[in-house]
């Protein structure tokens, strides 16, 4: 697994401290992350930027949970934008950030097959 993606000792304390509850832990972040993409795509078409600013900080608190560490920095990004009203550079970063969720979903369905029975 790529540490610049993922963190795998972060994957690894949630595992110990999930135990069978894992791979549910992986689909749920999986599902919730698909909503807070589209909900990053609705204020950034809107060109709202205290909803952008406030679903980047959401979504940016549970990429860093989950050990999502880059993708993490780039909602962090993504919300001091919002904070600063700076939109124009928002379509790069939603872009940016669903770029690297797309390698996160793989790396953690890579991660989430390893639990089937």
């Amino acid at each position: 697994m790529s540490d610049i993606h993922l963190d795998s000792s972060v994957l690894v304390t949630l595992q110990d401290v999930m135990e069978d509850e894992y791979p549910v832990l992986l689909d749920t972040f999986l599902v919730d992350s698909e909503e807070r993409l589209l909900i990053l795509h609705q204020a950034e078409q809107a060109a709202d930027a205290l909803a952008l600013q406030l679903a980047a900080h959401s979504f940016k608190g549970s990429c860093s949970n989950m050990g999502a560490l880059m993708l993490a920095g780039l909602c962090k990004q993504l919300e001091e934008a919002g904070r600063r009203e700076e939109l124009e550079q928002t379509p790069q970063l939603v872009e940016q950030i669903e770029r690297e969720f797309a390698i996160v979903r793989i790396l953690l369905k890579t991660e989430r097959q390893r639990y089937r029975h």
